[in-house]
């Protein structure tokens, strides 16, 4: 044989050269049964070709290489000048990045699609000033980046994932959102995460209407489950049905990119019904999950002959039960919604995935134990939409209350020793305002990818968002200095009120020229920390994207820093701002998730105090035991200067 074919055959079939003669019919009759449309006739022409042939149904379909040099520094900050290696930052100076992937495409039958991508990190920065990123992982320099597979059969449509992402089920009759959205952006990469990973199939022909899931984590911090949706007609009625079950690992918690996830594995069951009656769309189901809490006990707040005790109950079947309806109606220019549900202490669904009439912000969170009701219409006149929103929740039992100098509560309730715990289902009145400006409604402005497909000169929208929280939550799940063991806060935070304003606007300028900027003002709280702080934070930013430039700016002012852990546990910055300039082959691409060769500078400076992380001047005040500046203390200051030269194709 020719020696490329020779050499091709004996690697995928481990062919012995020195076998007898009848090696020949076993390549002919492998080569024809594992190559799709390939006769044992054709097998016997040409060895060379069809190796060849073969071999390129395997391919390198992407490389890109990164390279970058970091400098940074500060003044009155904990990063040392010399290196620290128990510090992240580690110094303050110079330092090199380089990073590089390979994208592999194979196309064994064209039914079949698997893709596969690889990272491999040179030089890693321990200078950076945002000291989380995918390539700082230790000694792992080689790691399977994504991958994923699709296979179109005659019975079945199933597609693999890792890494890539995908899409919930909310449009599709999951009404309790048991199958979450898993697209998480540049998060992924951030905080190393693995999630999504697991299979999704859709039956065709006579199953046709049924999808399973399944995996070891389908969603961030998810346990392995699967999950299995049957939806068809039943007369009137557009009927659908999910259930879902867990499996035991043995542990009753994950921890997934910082954040605490209760995972004792159970099971759910969904049924959903939707008709049209008139001018109304009519919706209602019901849930029955968390049986497996049934006898556990939790604490609640009760009274006795000394005033306000603690004392405890348990988990009923009756817990796990809950019911949410849903009625829609559009008539001319006007589009209503009304919506309520009652969800057992257990019954957790998922949060809401679907958009709702229009871009609000206020939504159904899902969870167990609380009882709410929604309602909402958006009015057209002209280019403009008014959208009016409220809601209203309360838990059925409420939050232990904060312990004090009357009381003898001595433990707030948790996630980690207790079946529930009251968080975002926490008591709220809440209420906002949306108004949008959209000359072109044909590319809606409040679609995922809007700054892309928006065709407007103008477009944009500002939002107003009231919530009054009148009682306290249930205590948070933080982390030891290791970043994995779990403790539950003493505390948590207070009842308190918290407003915001947001403001988008959208302009495609010219065919080659847009604009997209964002800016907010408000109060906020930690996500997390029992500190009793209230942010006032503001700021905006700006993305400019031409011909061949593209401009990224942000302006900060007292806001949480660029991770999760910021929110969680309060830290803000006095100041922040940042500006990336950089020059593109081609037009720009406006997602980061489509990479292309580009060369550039970004350059970020915050100011540092009491509130910040590696701010130096503080002290522990001896009454309150946080932290407070050093009388006198100005503020501190860090900074970094990067240039990146970005190779894609």
């Amino acid at each position: 044989y020719p020696r490329a074919a020779y050499y091709a055959l004996r690697q995928v079939w481990a062919i012995d050269p020195y076998a007898s003669s009848t090696t020949d019919d076993v390549i002919h009759s492998r080569f024809a049964t594992i190559t799709p449309g390939v006769s044992t006739l054709e097998a016997r022409g040409d060895h060379a070709a069809l190796a060849v042939n073969t071999l390129e149904r395997v391919r390198v379909s992407g490389v890109r290489l990164a390279f970058e040099t970091i400098n940074t520094g500060g003044h009155l900050t904990t990063t040392p000048v010399a290196t620290d290696s128990s510090l992240a930052p580690a110094f303050r100076g110079y330092d090199k990045f380089q990073s590089f992937y390979a994208d592999f495409t194979a196309d064994p039958d064209p039914s079949v699609t698997a893709h596969l991508s690889l990272n491999v990190h040179g030089s890693v920065p321990l200078n950076s000033i945002d000291q989380i990123f995918y390539e700082n992982r230790g000694t792992d320099r080689v790691r399977v980046y994504q991958s994923n597979m699709s296979w179109d059969a005659r019975w079945f449509t199933a597609d693999a994932f890792y890494r890539t992402g995908h899409y919930h089920w909310g449009y599709e009759g999951d009404f309790f959102g048991l199958y979450r959205e898993a697209n998480y952006g540049p998060n992924i990469d951030i905080y190393d995460g693995q999630a999504p990973v697991g299979v999704e199939m859709a039956a065709k022909r006579q199953l046709n209407g049924l999808k399973l899931a399944w995996g070891p984590q389908l969603w961030w911090g998810a346990p392995p489950t699967a999950i299995a949706k049957y939806r068809r007609q039943v007369g009137r009625f557009d009927a659908t049905a999910v259930y879902e079950k867990d499996v035991n690992t043995g542990s009753d918690y994950t921890v997934v990119g910082g954040a605490f996830n209760a995972i004792k594995p159970t099971a759910k069951t969904t049924l959903h019904l939707k008709t049209q009656q008139g001018p109304f769309t009519v919706e209602g189901g019901g849930i029955w999950a968390g049986a497996s809490h049934a006898g556990e006990r939790f604490p609640v707040a009760g009274l006795d002959e000394t005033g306000l005790v603690q004392k405890t109950d348990h988990i009923r079947g009756k817990d796990g039960f809950g019911g949410k309806f849903r009625l829609t109606a559009t008539r001319g220019r006007l589009q209503w919604y009304g919506q309520g549900a009652s969800m057992g202490l257990v019954a957790d669904g998922g949060p809401t995935g679907t958009t709702t009439v229009t871009g609000w912000n206020l939504k159904d969170t899902g969870m167990g134990n609380q009882r709410n009701l929604l309602s909402g219409f958006a009015y057209n006149t002209g280019h403009f939409q008014l959208g009016p929103n409220v809601l209203w929740q309360k838990p059925i039992v409420g939050p232990v209350p904060l312990a004090d100098a009357a009381t003898t509560i001595v433990r707030l309730r948790n996630l980690i020793e207790d079946p529930f715990a009251v968080r975002a289902n926490r008591e709220m009145t809440a209420a906002e305002f949306l108004l949008s400006y959209d000359p072109t409604p044909a590319t809606w402005l409040y679609a995922w990818d809007n700054d892309v497909r928006e065709d407007a000169r103008l477009a944009g929208n500002v939002g107003f968002v009231y919530r009054h929280m009148p009682t306290s939550m249930d205590a948070a799940i933080g982390f030891l200095s290791d970043g994995v063991t779990p403790f539950a806060f003493v505390g948590a935070t207070p009842a308190r009120d918290l407003w915001e304003v947001n403001a988008r606007t959208v302009s495609r300028v010219s065919s080659n020229l847009r604009i997209v900027t964002h800016a907010f003002y408000g109060t906020g709280e930690p996500n997390v920390s029992d500190d009793p702080r209230r942010v006032t934070r503001w700021g905006g930013d700006v993305k400019l994207a031409g011909a061949s430039t593209q401009l990224t700016a942000f302006a900060k002012f007292n806001d949480w820093g660029p991770y999760d852990y910021h929110h969680d546990f309060n830290l803000t910055y006095p100041v922040q701002v940042m500006g990336d300039l950089s020059h593109t082959l081609g037009s720009p691409q406006w997602f980061d998730t489509n990479p292309q060769t580009r060369i550039g500078v970004r350059a970020t400076w915050r100011s540092l105090d009491q509130y910040s992380p590696r701010y130096s001047e503080v002290t522990t005040d001896p009454v309150t035991r946080r932290l407070v500046p050093r009388p006198g203390a100005a503020n501190g200051s860090e900074w970094e200067v990067r240039t990146y030269l970005r190779f894609s194709m």
